[in-house]
């Protein structure tokens, strides 16, 4: 890759790691020694407990509150699972609910042919949406789609059968590993295909598109 694309990757890690990253990873982690140390509502409210003190330190620090309301809500919903079932395990049922759910938006979004990975990026990169889906371009946010699909896939179905075989410490290590670190593999693959397969189809750069040129085009040579 050149120097401009492992820029580019490293500015997007740079934006997951400013997000909610902490907020996520801990409170669960804590949930589960607190649950192996004591008893399941301990383990509940202490894992609130630090997810509330998240939300503070954001607030305080004046940073975006909507970290704070999401790593909180997320937490609380997760607790009163476990708590009303009286099951450690349904702490991480909210988890997989969500990820089958966006497994079906992944689906849905190819077969209506409004792929994820071009609202995605459409949406965090202001570009045009008509740019995303032109017959010359949009083939390469479909494939990255259906990657993505296939790897959520497989992390789902390895969540959902841990969660049956009441794995708590697997499920909650599965979460770990398979959260920011898999985060971060999955969109390392997706800018390198995705960049390689706009040049395959020789369509526009977005620049050269917001200009009306015309073919032979230089095409995208940085951002997906």
């Amino acid at each position: 890759m050149k120097t401009s694309k492992y820029q580019e990757i490293l500015e997007e890690l740079t934006s997951i790691l400013k997000g909610n990253t902490l907020d996520a990873i801990v409170p669960p982690l804590i949930f589960v020694f607190m649950n192996h140390l004591f008893s399941l509502p301990i383990a509940i409210f202490s894992a609130i407990g630090v997810a509330a003190s998240f939300g503070l330190m954001r607030i305080i620090k004046q940073q975006k509150s909507i970290y704070a309301l999401t790593g909180l809500g997320g937490v609380l919903l997760a607790g009163g699972f476990a708590l009303l079932a009286n099951n450690a395990t349904n702490f991480f049922l909210p988890g997989i609910i969500s990820n089958v759910f966006f497994l079906l938006v992944m689906f849905i979004s190819i077969v209506i042919g409004r792929p994820l990975a071009a609202l995605a990026s459409h949406i965090t990169r202001g570009w045009s949406l008509d740019w995303f889906l032109r017959p010359d371009i949009k083939p390469a946010y479909t494939e990255v789609t259906w990657m993505w699909l296939a790897l959520f896939i497989m992390r789902t179905a390895l969540q959902i059968f841990l969660y049956t075989q009441e794995s708590i410490n697997q499920l909650a290590w599965t979460n770990l590993l398979l959260g920011l670190p898999f985060t971060i593999l999955v969109l390392v693959i997706s800018y390198d295909y995705g960049i390689w397969r706009l040049k395959q189809l020789k369509g526009p750069g977005i620049e050269e598109f917001n200009e009306h040129k015309h073919p032979p085009y230089k095409g995208q040579t940085r951002g997906f």
